[in-house]
């Protein structure tokens, strides 16, 4: 029987880091090409409905932007069963709850991933509706898709330099570089939302 694995990336790109999980998950179906037993997925703020993707899944890696009380942009790596705990130490934000109530969720019915690892980053800034990375949590990008790719690598999911073609992204409308440089500056922004969003005014 096949072993499979699910590369997952939670967090809410609206808000500045909260969406470095999203955008690891992004980064590394752009660089490394993984066969079909791999899964990789924009997991958002979906939190119960992942199930389905953890029930299919012998080994998983979650991307995320996690409030270990540390300096902004250190990366923090757990594993197995500590990983429930660091992703409810602070109630960051609505799917870190919810992730880990995906997971215990998963264990009580008997199909919770046998080995998973949490790769997560300090954030910087959380409170920024709309806006984009900090450069000191992006910078940390990269690192997390190389200890994601040596992790998996040690549990023979090899990957080559190319690209994971995958439904489970975002549109590519709110990608990284899209969405981020689409932004207005201060004073072009709406007070009232986003005119990105909005039809022209008369």
């Amino acid at each position: 029987m096949t072993r499979r694995a699910l590369i997952l990336g939670i967090g809410n790109v609206l808000w500045a880091d909260e969406g470095f999980g999203v955008r690891c998950v992004e980064r590394l179906a752009e660089t490394l090409s993984y066969g079909p037993e791999v899964t990789v997925l924009d997991g958002g703020t979906q939190g119960l409905y992942l199930l389905p993707f953890l029930e299919e899944a012998d080994v998983m890696v979650v991307f995320d932007a996690v409030d270990y009380g540390l300096e902004p942009g250190t990366m923090k790596v757990v594993e197995g069963d500590e990983v429930p705990a660091f992703m409810g130490a602070k109630k960051m934000s609505l799917h870190q709850t919810g992730f880990q109530d995906v997971i215990a969720t998963a264990q009580l019915m008997g199909y919770c991933p046998a080995e998973l690892v949490l790769i997560g980053c300090q954030p910087e800034e959380l409170e920024d509706y709309g806006g984009g990375l900090r450069a000191i949590t992006a910078a940390r990008i990269p690192e997390a898709v190389t200890i994601a790719r040596d992790w998996l690598a040690a549990r023979g999911f090899d990957a080559t330099e190319g690209r994971t073609e995958t439904p489970d992204l975002a549109d590519a409308s709110i990608r990284q570089d899209a969405y981020e440089t689409g932004r207005p500056s201060e004073d072009e922004a709406c007070r009232t939302g986003d005119d990105r969003f909005f039809p022209e005014r008369a």
